[in-house]
């Protein structure tokens, strides 16, 4: 295997400013950016979180379930294996993933959508990868909602991940959709992906072997953190 490091590909990621992505236009720089290396604590820091894994805290169905009960939707589990531009499996890594439920609501003060909350659903949990870098999590596949981009505009059903490295100043965010889903090309922030195998490398692959009769369907989502093939990651603009 090769030890290669592979130079960014700029033209992989979206331009900053995307017009039909409303938000951007307050949130894209326009001045030249600035680097601000990161300190020692910020690369060797321990990750938080790393003991306060809980047994059940990948399950999204049951972590904030009352007893006897469960969050409503159609089951899914969600599974992949986190790689380096090389391949390699990235053990140890700390996974958080976040949701709208079924109906496409978050439990957030701010969600005023007219779906119902689900009060044995949070929509938030964790897990970390193994030795061989592989993760997973049980959920409720989440539903697409409104969005005041632009008129009936939408949301395609997507997962948030947010990925820990060995160190605090180490974290990744991207966002997983679901094969199939006909709102992912209408979707302005997908559209902002000039690439479109970097928009495939976004969606998750329907895995009818992991499914499980009579209980969940099953999608795979793999991750590559750099290199030439790497996940796009909304807080890596510039490349992995």
């Amino acid at each position: 295997m090769s030890d290669a490091f592979y130079p960014r590909d700029l033209n992989w990621h979206p331009a900053p400013y995307s017009p039909k992505y409303k938000s951007t236009a307050l949130r894209s720089p326009r001045k030249p950016l600035l680097a601000f290396p990161n300190t020692l604590t910020e690369k060797s820091g321990p990750v938080f979180g790393h003991d306060l894994i809980g047994e059940g805290d990948n399950d999204l169905v049951h972590n904030y379930a009352k007893a006897g009960e469960s969050a409503i939707g159609p089951r899914i589990m969600v599974h992949g294996q986190i790689l380096d531009e090389n391949a390699k499996p990235v053990p140890n890594a700390l996974i958080e993933v976040w949701q709208a439920n079924a109906g496409g609501r978050y439990r957030h003060k701010n969600d005023s959508y007219l779906a119902a909350l689900d009060p044995n659903f949070a929509g938030c949990g964790r897990t970390m990868s193994d030795a061989e870098g592989r993760y997973s999590f049980f959920t409720v596949q989440p539903a697409a909602y409104p969005w005041p981009n632009s008129e009936n505009a939408w949301r395609p059903e997507h997962i948030h991940f947010s990925l820990f490295g060995s160190g605090f100043a180490q974290r990744l965010i991207t966002q997983m959709y679901f094969e199939g889903d006909p709102l992912i090309a209408l979707c302005p922030i997908v559209q902002s992906l000039s690439d479109p195998k970097a928009v495939d490398q976004l969606v998750a692959k329907l895995d009818m072997d992991a499914a499980h009769t009579m209980d969940r369907l099953a999608y795979r989502f793999d991750i590559i953190l750099r290199g030439r093939n790497s996940t796009m990651f909304e807080n890596k603009p510039e490349g992995n």
